[in-house]
């Protein structure tokens, strides 16, 4: 078998592991994912604020945080804190950043995705950042699923040789946080987010986009895109397509089928998967099995245990600090980010002019 067994799933942690942060929500995502993955990977949390200071205190107790402040505002003025952790709704990141960026103290920021809920503000967290020296990156995390990680090591050793169709199906249902019925731009902006965003952490950017929604009957509040359908196409023919079924339930009286599976075929090989993530808070990893001409007449399949939620979230922190302690941009920094976001927008120029769309024009527009 010519095939190597190292699959570089692990993130490259920092020399540097007690970098002072800043947590600021104290939701779920912060409570049972960034917090769990800190104190895994041996990384400092050091203060948290929420908009409901009894939910951050109760956490503070919960995952052993020992400054708790009432408002975000005197996190920020901490001059301990070196690290900013946001996990709030992203429509109000950009009055964080722009108030963090004032701070000396404060070295790097990890944003949410998406990083703002238009292109045209995330380009202002972006500027407001690299004016101030202070290293931005973006919690896109599902770059550090074990199973994309894995999938990226055997594309880049050419083990499935030329891409020619790479798809992802999920069948899932998200639960829409309150401040998303204030937007008509829906599942693309932030779920969908995360395969546009793999598709280019995987491929590059493609040179064509196409997209298609219909709304999603789950959800009450008006919506452009519920179910949705986006296809990328590349210079060298290579389409990368998503369906993301949010309705994938009918409801009480029927089954539940629950998934997210994933799929890449090549000259040489195809690789194929599923998505850990529907089960939580079961750890069920990702998985992935692959064949290829390299190891003729088999099927591969490494295995794991780690889960993408929580322990991906290491990885989105881990580059951060590394990036703060070598003077480096972030693997996911936020000027690369703004490509994600203009591909964001392009599936949303097409759903609407029901057409194709150059990524070129979108990448224009945004100014990157």
């Amino acid at each position: 078998m010519n095939v190597s067994l190292d699959y570089n799933i692990e993130p490259e942690l920092p020399n540097r592991k007690d970098f002072r942060i800043g947590c600021i929500g104290s939701g779920f995502i912060m409570r049972d994912c960034h917090l769990v993955a800190y104190r895994d990977a041996g990384f400092n949390p050091y203060a948290i604020s929420s908009r409901t200071p009894a939910n951050a205190r109760e956490v503070a107790e919960q995952r052993g945080i020992s400054r708790v402040y009432d408002t975000w505002q005197e996190l920020v003025a901490d001059p301990q804190v070196e690290i900013l952790d946001i996990a709030i709704p992203p429509d109000r990141q950009l009055e964080i950043v722009r108030a963090a960026v004032t701070q000396k103290h404060i070295k790097g920021i990890l944003c949410q995705k998406p990083l703002a809920m238009n292109s045209k503000e995330a380009r202002q967290i972006v500027t407001l950042c690299e004016e101030a020296g202070v290293k931005l990156a973006v919690n896109s995390n599902m770059r550090y699923d074990q199973s994309m990680r894995a999938l990226k090591t055997i594309l880049e050793r050419g083990y499935l040789g030329e891409p020619v169709l790479a798809t992802i199906e999920m069948r899932a249902i998200p639960h829409w946080q309150e401040f998303l019925r204030k937007y008509d731009q829906l599942e693309m902006l932030n779920m969908g987010i995360h395969h546009i965003d793999i598709f280019r952490y995987l491929f590059g950017d493609p040179e064509r986009v196409t997209a298609l929604a219909r709304r999603d009957p789950h959800t009450t509040f008006p919506h452009l895109d519920g179910i949705t359908q986006y296809t990328f196409q590349y210079a060298n023919e290579l389409m990368a397509t998503s369906l993301d079924d949010v309705w994938a339930w009918p409801g009480e009286g029927t089954e539940k089928d629950i998934y997210i599976k994933w799929r890449v075929e090549g000259l040489d090989g195809m690789a194929q998967g599923t998505i850990g993530w529907p089960d939580y808070p079961n750890r069920t990893p990702s998985t992935l099995a692959f064949t290829t001409k390299h190891a003729p007449g088999e099927w591969i399949r490494p295995a794991w245990d780690a889960v993408w939620f929580p322990d991906a979230f290491q990885g989105t922190m881990a580059q951060l600090l590394r990036a703060v302690e070598t003077d480096a941009e972030p693997e996911i920094g936020g000027r690369d980010n703004l490509r994600t976001m203009a591909l964001v927008d392009a599936c949303y120029r097409s759903l609407r002019e029901q057409r194709t769309v150059e990524f070129a024009y979108e990448l224009a527009l945004i100014g990157t």
